[in-house]
């Protein structure tokens, strides 16, 4: 499952790592929530990578209403060929993600939960994998959204939960992106444990209106803060429709 995630990774470096031409104007962000616009990577009509901004939420572009991407900020991989909101979006407009980590909330011994970061273990950003689509309204008004797919947990955050994002490596991005090429649906799988860490930070991450460096630093398990950050944010929902 992914709701939350963050990118602070210079633009220039990003540039590099998802092989577009130009660094990105996007500023450092350490707490991107739900139905706010993200940066997504995706392949424009020059056949040529560009970076966009889109809104996190997926509304398919036969819904009558856009509120419905608020129940669809996730799919499950495993679906994605199979269900109407999605087929689509699978096998034409595929992205990418830029990320440097993603938080899950782990149930401790007590019932608590504690917010963890998940990176990848040598620190370098990585690209989620999504889906994104455009829906026009009927007096015209275009919208962007994307959802990000989820897969099985691996070995090392099964712990944590029983889902998380699909992570595309390195050498697949191209054929992810390729709109010309079929779902590559052997993408979708849990990332390697071994390249993976995870680590305790603050529950202040659990209040959208923060969002500085301070919620990827490490505390102790036990550490908490006021009790109006205490309690978690609702678990993102994958209904029927995934």
């Amino acid at each position: 499952m992914c709701g939350r995630y963050e990118l602070h990774t210079q633009p220039a470096a990003i540039a590099l790592a998802f092989g577009l031409h130009w660094p990105p104007e996007i500023l450092p962000r350490y707490n991107i929530a739900p139905m706010q616009n993200v940066p997504i990577v995706r392949v424009a009509a020059n056949g040529e990578r560009e970076l966009a901004q889109v809104r996190w939420g997926l509304v398919p572009r036969w819904a009558n209403d856009p509120s419905i991407g608020t129940k669809m900020i996730n799919a499950r991989g495993e679906t994605l060929a199979d269900k109407r909101s999605f087929r689509m979006a699978f096998l034409r407009h595929r992205c990418l993600l830029p990320a440097d980590g993603f938080y899950e909330w782990m149930t401790l011994s007590d019932g608590r939960k504690q917010p963890v970061r998940v990176a990848l273990a040598d620190g370098a950003p990585f690209g989620l994998a999504g889906l994104t689509e455009r829906w026009i309204s009927p007096e015209g008004e275009v919208l962007d959204t994307c959802t990000i797919v989820t897969t099985q947990a691996n070995s090392l955050l099964r712990p944590v939960h029983d889902r998380m994002p699909v992570i595309v490596a390195p050498a697949d991005y191209e054929r992810w992106l390729d709109p010309a090429s079929p779902g590559p649906q052997d993408v979708i799988a849990p990332y390697p444990s071994a390249a993976m860490a995870y680590f305790p930070v603050s529950t202040r991450v659990n209040a959208v209106r923060n969002d500085d460096a301070q919620l990827i630093a490490p505390v102790a398990p036990e550490a908490a803060t006021d009790d109006s950050e205490a309690e978690a944010p609702p678990t993102p929902t994958q209904e029927s429709l995934f």
